[in-house]
């Protein structure tokens, strides 16, 4: 009997260890198959205190540890190197609190980013990382792996939204970081994000809320080549003009997702397209959209469609694309 799994089982309960090769198959790698190390044991802990409790237990056993959100990444930030024990936040999905006149949210870390958004609509606010995985990911997981998302060119990645967190080390102590906003000395929490775990494990996190904006235009623009799209792209911020999004595909990539199942209706001849997402106010973004379309045109786009419709602008922005016209 493992000494070790039997302690863990008196911390969390039995049900919250797993511990036998069937159950640890799925916690060998992470979203990239490639690479799998199965690992000793998967705790699930429910709390700060539980997983401060885990962390001192595996300490004094000399066992290594890996914290793991949904396992979505791509950068091998959730493998259990040298029979490690997984630390998994999955169960640690409240949030504990919603501040509407500070706009931020209080959140366990194994909150799935889109449900933070979810949870604040009502309010007009929203939380801006999106992540392609942002319907499966963890708030724990974002934090680890500092993840952006389609937004990030004008909002900035998760270190731009997260004011503070409370972290469990390796001993097992817990320690607040937060924001230099708030406070002088080191930018300890600008280090923790994006240090895939290797300073401790997040437990809970104060994320900053935005409000959702009024106004929203999309645009896709096909060109002959990537070196067109690409001055364009530049043309467009040298113009003062600051997307919410701006995503580009060149023709390999187009014509291997038209191949798949994932086919989204572009044109196969063309070198590059372009997604252009704008937001602000209602007064003045039809303006900023025409202005963006004849940047695309001028630098031999031979097409610049603007998506009619909110149904029509989300089927863009999930890769479905806009319908030729």
């Amino acid at each position: 009997m493992d000494s070790l799994i039997e302690n863990l089982r008196a911390i969390v309960g039995r049900d919250a260890v797993l511990s036998e090769p069937s159950e640890l198959i799925v916690y060998e790698c992470d979203g990239l198959p490639q690479h799998k190390y199965p690992p000793r044991a998967v705790v699930f802990p429910s709390s700060t205190e539980q997983t401060a409790e885990v962390m001192r237990a595996l300490a004094d056993a000399g066992v290594p540890f890996t914290p793991r959100g949904a396992g979505t990444g791509l950068s091998g930030g959730a493998l259990a190197l040298n029979r490690g024990v997984v630390i998994e936040l999955a169960r640690m999905r409240k949030i504990l609190g919603i501040d509407e006149e500070n706009r931020t949210a209080v959140v366990q870390t194994g909150v799935v980013n889109a449900h933070v958004s979810k949870a604040v609509a009502q309010l007009g606010l929203h939380y801006v990382p999106d992540p392609s995985s942002q319907g499966t990911c963890t708030i724990g997981g974002n934090i680890a792996e500092n993840a952006g998302g389609i937004h990030c060119l004008k909002y900035g990645a998760t270190t731009d939204h997260v004011m503070g967190v409370r972290v469990v080390l390796a001993g097992g102590k817990t320690v607040d970081l937060v924001s230099t906003e708030f406070g002088t000395g080191y930018d300890l929490l600008g280090v923790f994000v994006g240090s895939e775990g290797t300073f401790g494990i997040a437990t809970e996190a104060t994320l900053r809320l935005v409000p959702v904006p009024p106004a929203v235009r999309t645009l896709l623009a096909e060109f002959p080549d990537v070196n067109d799209a690409s001055h364009a792209v530049s043309a467009i911020i040298a113009a003062g003009v600051m997307p919410a999004a701006l995503e580009m595909m060149d023709g390999e990539i187009i014509r291997a997702v038209e191949a798949s199942v994932f086919a989204a209706g572009l044109s196969l001849d063309i070198g590059a397209a372009l997604l252009v997402e704008l937001d602000g106010i209602e007064a003045g973004i039809d303006d900023e959209a025409e202005r963006v379309k004849s940047i695309c045109l001028e630098y031999r786009a031979r097409s610049c469609r603007l998506a009619r419709g909110e149904a029509e602008r989300k089927k863009t922005e999930t890769g479905q694309c806009l319908p030729r016209r």
